[in-house]
């Protein structure tokens, strides 16, 4: 998706007012009347058909522009499957049950938020997969909380807000190397320039989760025990379990593709569910990667606890992400998204105007298209000469790249990390958006930095 595809030129003005409309709409639907993103989404894309036959661009070429923004999502789509099996081949072969079990272990009534923040901020980081990590940690801690009836949209927000954190600060990540390339910064170099907004992020969020924490959980966490034998019953705990982990995280570290490490973890879980498993068949196999693990204790919140993963249960989630890029592709073809940019980079004089424009450009496009790496891609090709004309260092734009793109795409029901988290963890995105207090004040504090001048480093003369 590029400027290049608009079939037509729109100005700055109607672009804005045509947006405003499909956010409005979009958003009014989906919190007044708490439904699924997809109708409304098909609602935008239909407005989106009516506004570009009037403009008389014709049929053939929508619907060109639908397709390409959907096929953009294909690789994602393919990780999703993956992920999907990953989470069911886990569950069958002990990884998830087994993290359960230590989070369970570690787990006390003061600091079961916060703790969920620090250990999916560590994984996320050694990683450098947020997504990896809520489907992998961030399931067993919810699984957790749901057994012991603590907020599961708080559990929610902690998980992703460690594994978003971890995700930005790790030379790994793919966003953390996409915004460091657009705009020919040094990777660590912009790691250590974020430190600047993601640390002071870290503390405050870190603060808020233990402060949230239940402080007299005695009652809840009288079922700690009973969930810890029936795991242990089950036979799924083991410590030759992690393996599948390991391996995962081994080869995220070496930087092998993601699908094939995807693959492997699957596999490495699959040869161990033939040990783990009792019985083990084929057919067992093959519903599983489709259709999820499922659980027979008898212990109700067990069994709600461990039925989780399988193809099936992304479904979902590719739909919608289907439909919020081809819709991403309209706003393309019908010139929306270049009118917008090119109407704020051209009316940029002073640092903090241009900062603060920065920040809702990366905000905007995750709201327009729901993808954090165009919201990268674009803002960053944008403003690159605004920054340079205004003497200042491209790292601060790589920085807010990160701080105002990479984490609000979990903020956005119909984001592809936001239907995404809201499929594997079974929690709304607006109900765990008040809590992901990382994502929330990382931008905050990338706008406060901008109108004060703190860190914002300009280039030598």
């Amino acid at each position: 998706m590029n400027e290049s595809q608009a079939a037509i030129k729109l100005k700055s003005s109607e672009a804005l007012i045509l947006t405003l409309i499909l956010l409005t709409g979009l958003s009014f639907t989906i919190i007044k009347y708490n439904i699924v993103p997809h109708v409304p989404v098909v609602m935008a894309i239909f407005i989106l058909f009516l506004y570009g036959l009037i403009k008389k661009v014709p049929m053939s070429e929508l619907e060109k522009g639908m397709i390409e923004g959907a096929k953009s999502g294909l690789g994602a789509i393919m990780l999703f499957f993956f992920i999907g099996m990953l989470i069911a081949s886990w569950m069958a072969s002990g990884t998830i049950p087994t993290f359960i079990y230590l989070s369970l272990e570690v787990v006390n009534g003061s600091y079961f938020y916060a703790i969920a923040f620090v250990v999916t901020a560590i994984i996320g980081m050694s990683i450098g997969s947020s997504l990896t990590t809520a489907a992998t940690l961030g399931v067993a801690f919810i699984s957790v909380s749901s057994a012991l009836e603590l907020s599961i949209a708080i559990t929610a927000g902690a998980v992703i807000s460690g594994a978003f954190f971890g995700d930005k600060m790790s030379p790994l990540s793919d966003t953390t190397n996409l915004a460091s390339m657009v705009v020919k910064v040094d990777i660590f170099e912009h790691i250590k320039n974020m430190t600047w907004t993601t640390i002071p992020a870290f503390v405050i969020s870190f603060i808020l989760f233990a402060f949230l924490s239940p402080k007299d959980a005695s009652a809840s966490f009288e079922k700690i025990n009973l969930l810890k034998e029936t795991l242990l019953k089950l036979d799924l705990v083991h410590f030759y379990s992690i393996i599948p982990f390991l391996l995962l995280s081994i080869l995220a570290i070496m930087r092998v593709s993601a699908m094939l490490t995807l693959a492997i973890g699957i596999i490495s879980a699959l040869l161990l569910s033939i040990f783990v498993q009792k019985d083990f068949t084929f057919q067992f196999m093959m519903e599983l990667l489709f259709s999820g693990y499922r659980s027979s204790s008898g212990v109700e919140e067990v069994d709600a606890l461990l039925a989780r993963g399988g193809m099936e249960s992304m479904m979902f989630s590719i739909s919608l992400v289907l439909l919020a890029l081809a819709l991403g592709g309209l706003l393309f073809k019908l010139g929306v998204v270049p009118a917008l940019l090119n109407g704020i980079a051209h009316l940029l004089f002073k640092v903090p105007a241009l900062i603060f424009s920065t920040v809702m450009t990366a905000i905007g496009i995750n709201l327009l298209v729901g993808e954090q790496y165009l919201s990268i891609l674009l803002t960053g090709n944008t403003f690159q000469d605004s920054y340079k004309k205004a003497g200042l260092h491209l790292k601060n734009l790589s920085r807010i790249l990160e701080d105002a793109g990479t984490v609000i795409n979990p903020l956005v029901p119909w984001g592809v990390c936001g239907v995404f988290l809201t499929g594997v963890l079974g929690v709304p995105t607006l109900e765990y958006l008040p809590f992901t207090f990382f994502c929330l004040i990382s931008p905050v504090l990338t706008i406060i930095y901008g109108f004060t001048g703190f860190t914002i480093v300009k280039n030598k003369s």
